[in-house]
C-alpha cells in the first residue's frame, strides 16, 4: 500500500518539477520527494502489511 502511495507522490513531484510549479508555499517538489521516500521506507520496513498467521487454538 505504501509503495502505491509513494509512486503517486513521486509522479506528482515529477509533474510539478517539469511544470516548474508548486502547491502553495510549503509543498513543493522536494517536500513531495521526501514524503515519497518516507512511504518507500515504511513499505520496506513492513509497515502496513497484513500478514495473517493461523492461530493454533485447541478446541476443548
Amino acid at each position: 500500500m505504501f509503495a502505491i502511495i509513494a509512486a503517486v507522490i513521486f509522479g506528482l513531484a515529477l509533474l510539478l518539477d517539469l511544470a516548474n510549479a508548486s502547491i502553495g508555499s510549503v509543498i513543493d517538489g522536494s517536500t513531495l520527494i521526501t514524503a515519497g521516500l518516507l512511504c518507500v521506507a515504511l513499505h520496506l520496513a513492513g509497515v502496513g502489511t497484513s500478514v495473517r498467521r493461523p492461530s493454533f487454538r485447541r478446541r476443548r
